[in-house]
């Protein structure tokens, strides 16, 4: 079927009333892009940010009444955001096979692979987690999570009490439990990232190695590795919980951090831990330690 393509420049005040008005006027599909290519990183959980500026985007069947739909729209909308408007064809595609088609099976040091559902696992034997791009933050196309599990592949788990603060999408937890890890406890603040965590262990069959639960849970004192992959100023605000969280001689790993706030983190924890150097990768880095 051909679609038209109905498209109008906003603000992220107005964002919602254009949306419900797309939808209002029988749009099948709504999406919201940077209208300026200012990206936006990983969330604190629980938030949605939008774009200051964005284009609105409302996907309509070819034989719509495109003057009706022009007049229904003008008498919600201001002349400001309607003088922004662009109606045009869109090729009609499989459009569900092309957005599969952007994700692949993606390999992170020696044995871990994140292999979306729809694709066959690369080396069959390897350590294959089955995750599918999501709302939950976390699925292994982030220098941030990518950092973590390439750590992850190079650690002895086997029989390891896991920590996950901060879980997302539960693919830290996940791969701890598919490395050997006895028991895993997944934190989050936000429920929806509690949810997808439960569904992707179920999912990969992991479900009797990994519980969630929210910050009030976690125990005072008793793991074995600390996973924490949130945003530097919890990071450095948690660091004496976290910490406290593990036995003595267990080790941490910690991403969400740029460069120019590895300093103040890796302060945080050296009070408690013997760190190592941090790696980098694109603009994030990683911090590692042992607690002493």
């Amino acid at each position: 079927m051909p679609w038209l393509r109905f498209t109008l420049h906003t603000d992220t005040e107005h964002a919602d009333k254009v949306s419900d008005a797309l939808e209002q006027a029988g749009a099948q599909a709504i999406t919201l892009i940077d209208a300026e290519n200012k990206p936006i990183f990983e969330p604190l959980p629980g938030e949605t940010p939008l774009w200051a500026n964005l284009e609105i985007t409302g996907l309509f069947e070819a034989d719509i009444d495109t003057q009706a739909l022009d007049q229904q729209l003008t008498e919600q909308l201001s002349a400001e955001i309607m003088s922004s408007r662009r109606l045009e064809p869109l090729e009609d595609k499989d459009w569900s096979r092309v957005w599969m088609d952007d994700y692949h099976p993606m390999q992170f040091g020696e044995n871990v692979w994140i292999v979306p559902s729809w694709c066959e696992p690369p080396q069959p034997d390897a350590v294959n987690i089955l995750l599918d791009p999501g709302l939950a933050f976390g699925t292994g196309t982030h220098p941030t999570t990518s950092l973590c599990l390439q750590w992850l592949d190079g650690q002895d788990l086997v029989g390891k009490q896991v920590l996950d603060y901060g879980c997302g999408s539960g693919i830290l937890a996940i791969a701890a439990a598919k490395l050997g890890a006895a028991k895993i406890m997944a934190i989050d603040i936000d429920p929806q990232a509690l949810l997808a965590t439960q569904n992707n262990a179920q999912r990969n069959e992991v479900t009797d190695f990994i519980s969630t639960h929210l910050p009030m849970d976690l125990p005072d004192a008793g793991f074995d590795m600390l996973l924490a992959n949130i945003l530097a100023g919890p990071l450095a605000e948690l660091a004496d919980m976290l910490c406290q969280a593990l036995r003595p001689g267990g080790q941490l790993v910690l991403s969400g951090i740029l460069p120019e706030q590895t300093d103040n983190v890796a302060k945080a924890y050296s009070q408690h831990c013997d760190m190592s150097e941090p790696s980098q990768q694109g603009d994030w880095i990683r911090l590692s330690g042992t607690k002493r």
